[in-house]
């Protein structure tokens, strides 16, 4: 009897591996949380898996949308979510000195949104060209605005670190389409040329600090720069195997700030060691890696182009957090997503997998017909 007489197929089809792969991150994110808890499922652990699980039941259902709806709404979703971050210039809630929230009953960050919106967007935007076009100036102010836009108006919030995120995502997209290379390298220099201008000019005075930190971090180790230290301290003092599940000493006597959010991976690496860190590392390659095989072998350039920069955003999360957990890149407040507390990350990574599923799906009816 055939596998798919005993399973039906909507069942049978779904790309098991990666859900199992993204259930053990998100589980091993809830274990970490009970442990910086102090070995209480309040008040985050708890919280955390519920949003987790309908978070990742809606990545499901999203799995099943075409790639045709993906594509006829990507446009019209990137001018909702631009109008949705003027708004928050408007009217937003403040919280924490940033105004990045619309407050509509439940408290929304549209930034959040815009995170793959933009890779939809440039996908759809180049889609539409035919490819001989791509390499003239016309393909490319075009999308220079659609990344430039968002990001600024995300940077004034200020959220500089979701403002990169966002222009990295754009950008991955116009040079998988092909845009020439010798743009990039004018783009770069232009911006190496730019940024002692920003720094001294644009920059506001914590994020000049927190670069000024990065470069220098023993310099003020008691006051800007104690993050960044007490987050080397508990993942150097975690050794090979780690101090033993709730046996952290850092994040328990409340020496390493936001151990449960920005800095979760030096509260785990603490506990569980470099092998815990690698293991979980290992887990993120594997998602996106799967993301990136996904738009190989997608059979059409939307999904391409769409399916790699879904891909890409994924690994920014990623890159970012442990960069900067362990001072190698500067403080910008990205999360790790599944894992840190807190729906905005989780809610944009299980997007992504939820429409990389979709391609994904499409892929193999593709193959099947």
């Amino acid at each position: 009897m055939t596998r798919s007489r005993i399973v039906p197929d909507p069942i049978a089809r779904q790309p098991w591996r990666v859900i199992l792969l993204v259930v053990a991150i998100g589980a091993f994110g809830q274990i970490v949380l009970y442990s910086a808890a102090g070995g209480s499922l309040q008040p985050w652990a708890l919280s955390q898996g519920i949003r987790f699980f309908v978070l990742l039941g809606a990545a499901l259902g999203i799995s099943y949308v075409p790639e045709r709806i993906w594509k006829a709404s990507a446009l019209p979703a990137y001018v909702v979510i631009v109008v949705a971050l003027v708004l928050v210039e408007l009217v937003g809630a403040v919280r924490g000195g940033s105004q990045r929230w619309l407050d509509v009953g439940i408290k929304l960050q549209p930034s959040e949104f815009m995170k793959p919106v933009i890779v939809l967007a440039c996908a759809r935007f180049y889609d539409m060209l035919p490819p001989n076009e791509t390499r003239r100036f016309g393909a490319i102010w075009p999308a220079a605005l659609l990344v430039g836009i968002p990001a600024a108006l995300i940077a004034k919030q200020p959220d500089l670190g979701t403002a990169l995120m966002v222009c990295g995502g754009g950008v991955v997209v116009m040079f998988l389409a092909g845009v020439p290379m010798r743009l990039f390298i004018g783009g770069a220099l232009a911006l190496a040329v730019a940024a002692p201008i920003a720094f001294n000019y644009v920059l506001h005075d914590y994020q000049r600090n927190r670069v000024l930190i990065f470069l220098d971090p023993e310099s003020d180790p008691l006051r800007t720069g104690y993050h960044i230290s007490q987050s080397k301290i508990a993942i150097g003092s975690g050794g090979i195997w780690g101090k033993g599940f709730l046996n952290g000493t850092q994040s328990h006597l409340d020496y390493l700030p936001e151990g449960h959010t920005d800095f979760v991976f030096a509260t785990m690496a603490e506990e569980w060691g470099l092998v815990g860190g690698c293991l979980l590392i290992l887990a993120f390659i594997l998602v996106v890696r799967w993301g990136v095989n996904v738009g190989q072998h997608a059979t059409t350039r939307f999904a391409r182009l769409t399916a790699a920069g879904l891909a890409t955003t994924i690994f920014f999360y990623v890159a970012i957090n442990l960069a900067m957990v362990m001072g190698l890149a500067p403080v910008v407040g990205i999360p790790l997503p599944l894992v840190s507390f807190g729906s905005s990350a989780q809610m944009t990574v299980l997007l992504c997998i939820g429409v990389l599923m979709s391609i994904d799906r499409q892929n193999r009816r593709a193959v099947r017909w």
